[in-house]
Parts: C-alpha cells; sequence; structure tokens
C-alpha cells in the first residue's frame, strides 16, 4: 500500500501582542489567507486525509481549521509544540496502519529538519528549495512505501513541495 505524508508548517502568526506566550499566538491576517490558499489547493488535489497530526498551539490549530478539511481523525497534542525530528517521525510512526493519509501540522525548526531529512539525498528542484527554507505555510508531500512504523530518514519520495505563495 503507498501512503502519502503531508508536513504543513503553520501560516504565519502574529506578533502585534509581545506579552502573549508563544504557545497562544494567533495567525496573521497573510496567515489565514495563506491557510485558506493551501486549504483550497489541498481540496483541489483531492488529497483525502485520514489522519491529522496538529500541535496543539493556537497558530497550528487556526491554520487546521482554515483548511476546512474532511478529517474525523484529528489529534491536538501538546507534544507536537516545539517538537524535534525524531519526536516528529516517532509520533508518525504511531499513526494506525489503515491510514493510508496523514498530515502533521507542526513548527521549525523540528518540521524542517524532518522534511530534509525523509527526502534524503533527494536531488531534484523540490528537494533544493525544500533544503533551503520551509517557510511558514509550506506543504511538502511525500509518497510513502511500507507501513507508518518503518518510516525512516530517506525512505519517502517528496513528490511536491507548496509554498502559499505561490498559490496566488
Amino acid at each position: 500500500m503507498r501512503r502519502r505524508l503531508l508536513l504543513l508548517r503553520h501560516a504565519k502568526s502574529s506578533w502585534d501582542d509581545a506579552a502573549r506566550p508563544d504557545h497562544d499566538r494567533p495567525l496573521s491576517k497573510r496567515g489565514r489567507a495563506a491557510a485558506d490558499r493551501m486549504g483550497e489547493h489541498l481540496r483541489r488535489s483531492g488529497e483525502r486525509v485520514d489522519v491529522v497530526l496538529c500541535s496543539s498551539a493556537r497558530r497550528t490549530r487556526e491554520t487546521l481549521e482554515r483548511l476546512v478539511l474532511p478529517t474525523q481523525d484529528v489529534h491536538v497534542e501538546d507534544g507536537l509544540y516545539g517538537a524535534g525530528p525524531d519526536e516528529l517521525l516517532d509520533r508518525i510512526r504511531d499513526v494506525p496502519a489503515a491510514a493510508e493519509v496523514v498530515l502533521v501540522i507542526g513548527h521549525d525548526p523540528g518540521m524542517h529538519e524532518l522534511a530534509v531529512d525523509l527526502a534524503g539525498p533527494d536531488l531534484g528542484e523540490p528537494a533544493s528549495r525544500l533544503r533551503e527554507k520551509l517557510p511558514t505555510g509550506a506543504l511538502a508531500v511525500y509518497e510513502v512505501d511500507g507501513p507508518w512504523r518503518d518510516l525512516a530518514a530517506g525512505l519517502a519520495r517528496l513528490v511536491s513541495f507548496v509554498v502559499p505563495r505561490e498559490l496566488g
């Protein structure tokens, strides 16, 4: 069974209130528009998400809400806030085997490091762009052969890398 893993960095957050704790920062106006565009992109592509793993931070939850995906199996987890690449990978490996498409919404630097690790030695244009930066709101899509529990660095194929500003 071929699986798909979608890694989405939360959309741009607001820094309007410097006293607000990082975990509680909302999306900015630009971030809301970017999340809306990414949601439209996902719906147009026909991507059917089986499981969502989302950080508990306000900006990740707001990003998820604005995607407007018909997913029933959503896990909002404190452990994904500030998670490094190994922690993120461990969590993905725990996804039920029946899930074919998994969406992870999280934060840098962990999301960027995981995205690069999964791409492995890929020399294609999307992977080169991804190695440079995982901007806010960006989506990396991978194809994965085998069960989630076996996912490891270099064992996924990056099939697309989309940045919200490219979606017009």
